[in-house]
């Protein structure tokens, strides 16, 4: 039994349209109910700069400063997490020149990177802006597969931004027509290994979730069926090292096309996730709107029950407007899913009553335009 992860208090100031709030949670789930508007999203992320990234929004750092404050935000919570209480806070500070930074608190020692926050808790999260994932740009995919190896893979987000500086710099010499050997060689050979590392750790949450969802029995919630296309789709079967070896070469070959179209065309930047409606056997791109939407929320609810697996430890998940296009009995059956998984979710919607089958398993706030009752 995976043991459970909590936030217990929730402290912002000058964050989005918060001028200051705090929340105090008992470990229940917790369900923000207000108008379009009024900020519950807002909290959502803020719950969300407690992960390596740039929250759920992707956003520039400067925009989540309010309006009219000084150009600085502050996120403190106090957290029941896989090492013990801690508590951690995280934000930015006025800043003269353009390069802002996210500083980071661990129980008010200031942390090397980002990445520390794994040490201590894993938030996962799914927002009305992931609805069109199927349909849209492979870029989304490949970064939402990313955010989940992430969870379980410590080193992946440095592995893809050590990965995409590396690629920067080779489009560069490329496009400046210095074709140096020796450079190039050395650029490539981190490119492969990256890449390669960087492919297999995609493949084997993929070989995870397969296995998982195999044994997972009936759920009101379509199975995902996930593939890899377009870069070593079997990086799995065979030696890394005769993969790196492969692609060291593939770059080496592709030196002058990729400087004719000023970028490189192969690699794992170029992965798509393919997602298929199991039960119909059809693509999710071709599903209707609503199964689209079962399907994410089965493979969310599966990865949150992997990583719980395989850290010993539930993770936090963000549910924004979760409840807005179920009938009441899969709302019903989504929320005994979530409260399955024995850990702590935040939930967001317009009218609390579409909750009330959570009953006494969840805290009930009101959101009203940087106000926050209980």
């Amino acid at each position: 039994m995976a043991q459970k992860t909590s936030l217990s208090r929730l402290k912002l100031t000058d964050f989005r349209n918060y001028a200051e709030a705090t929340l105090v949670f008992d470990g229940r789930h917790v369900v923000l109910a207000g108008e379009n508007g009024a900020g519950k999203t807002n909290l959502l992320e803020a719950v969300s700069f407690f992960s390596p990234g740039r929250g759920l929004r992707r956003a520039v750092l400067t925009d989540v400063a309010r309006v009219g404050a000084a150009g600085s935000f502050t996120i403190f919570a106090d957290v029941d997490g896989m090492e013990g209480d801690v508590s951690i806070g995280t934000g930015i500070e006025p800043a003269d020149g353009e390069n802002v930074t996210r500083k980071l608190r661990i129980n008010g020692t200031p942390a090397k990177s980002t990445e520390e926050l794994s040490d201590h808790l894993s938030v996962l999260w799914l927002t009305p802006a992931m609805d069109g994932l199927f349909t849209g740009p492979a870029a989304d995919r490949r970064r939402f597969l990313d955010r989940l190896v992430l969870s379980l893979d410590h080193a992946h987000g440095r592995r893809a931004s050590d990965f995409e500086r590396a690629m920067r710099s080779r489009n560069r010499l490329l496009s400046e027509g210095r074709f140096d050997p020796a450079w190039l060689s050395g650029i490539e050979a981190q490119m492969a290994s990256l890449g390669i590392a960087m492919a297999a750790a995609r493949q084997e949450m993929l070989g995870l979730l397969r296995t998982l969802s195999a044994g997972s029995g009936e759920t009101p919630f379509p199975t995902p069926v996930l593939a890899l296309e377009g870069f070593m789709d079997h990086a799995t079967e065979r030696p890394a090292a005769e993969l790196e070896d492969e692609y060291l070469e593939m770059l080496r070959n592709s030196r002058g096309r990729d400087a004719a179209a000023g970028r490189t065309l192969e690699g794992p930047h170029r992965s798509d996730l393919l997602v298929r409606h199991r039960e119909k056997d059809m693509e999710a791109e071709r599903c209707s709107t609503g199964e689209q939407k079962a399907l994410l929320i089965g493979l969310v609810l599966a990865h949150a029950r992997l990583t719980a697996d395989m850290t010993g430890h539930t993770p936090i998940l963000l549910l924004d407007e979760i409840a807005a296009h179920l009938d009441e009995g899969r709302r019903a059956a989504l929320f005994d899913l979530v409260h399955g998984l024995g850990g702590q979710s935040f939930m967001t919607g317009t009218d609390k009553s579409m909750f009330s089958a959570l009953a006494d398993r969840a805290q009930f706030f009101t959101v009203a335009h940087g106000s926050v009752t209980s």
